[in-house]
Parts: C-alpha cells; structure tokens; sequence
C-alpha cells in the first residue's frame, strides 16, 4: 500500500464522517425530547461517536502529511423527518452508509488503520441495531448482506 492511497481511504472516511456529523446535529435537533428521550440520547451519543472519529481521522490525515478534506457547506437530509419512525429510519441508514464506508478502507489499509476501520464497521453495526436494523453476517458488505 502507498502513502498516497493511505489517504485516499482515510479522506473517503473523513468525508464520511463530515457527513455523519452533519446529519446526526440535524436528526437530534429534530427527535422530541420530552416525546422520544431514549431516540434522542441515542442520536446524539451517534453524533458523539462521529465526531469524534472525524477528529481523530482529521488528525490522522495531518499527521500524514496532507490536507483533510473540508465538510461541505451542507447534506441532504432525508425528507419528512417530522415522526420518530422517519429519524430511526434516516439513522439506521446513515450507520449501513457508514458501515460500507468503513468496509471499503478495511479492504484498502494495513495496520493500525484496519485496526480502526475494523472497529468502526463493528460499532456502526452496533448501531444499526440500536436504530432497529437487523443483524447481518458481514456488515458493510452489500452483496453478502442477509437482508
């Protein structure tokens, strides 16, 4: 593996998690508190988790000696978020987004960043979990998934 293609997976992360965070601000700010409490602990401790790998990927990107990729000005949100079932819902798929993401880098780094990769498709589909997805034998890898 190069350093250059090092970075490419760890940018393609990175712009992931620029988009994980964005999304999970928006899906906690919309989830009730007093309606849905255990929705929105769930969402913003998904927020929490994705910020900070996107700092650490950030960190990770300098330390090799390259420019992290900026967010964009804004995502797309999912449309009709208005109910607690349509947040699950944009969740669950942002985690199997997340996921597949993490399962493209496991595929193209070594060492301590497979390691991390690794890690972050096991957490994502944690995840899913928590936002009613259904367990899968390979998580993040759409052509072996059970669904």
């Amino acid at each position: 593996m190069t350093a250059d293609s090092r970075v490419d997976a760890l940018q393609t992360a990175l712009a992931a998690e620029h988009a994980a965070v964005w999304v999970y601000a928006a899906l906690a700010g919309q989830a009730d508190p007093v309606t849905d409490p255990r929705l929105r602990t769930d969402l913003t401790a998904a927020y929490a988790v994705h910020r900070g790998r996107r700092d650490a990927l950030a960190r990770a990107v300098v330390d090799a000696g390259a420019t992290p990729v900026a967010a964009e000005p804004a995502y797309e949100l999912p449309s009709h978020l208005g109910t607690a079932t349509a947040l699950t819902r944009a969740a669950l798929h942002l985690e199997r987004a997340t996921a597949e993401t993490y399962a493209w880098v496991v595929a193209r780094t070594t060492g301590p960043d497979r390691r991390r990769a690794v890690e972050a498709v096991n957490d994502a589909a944690v995840r899913e979990l928590v936002f009613r997805g259904t367990p899968e034998m390979l998580p993040g890898a759409n052509e072996y998934a059970d669904r």
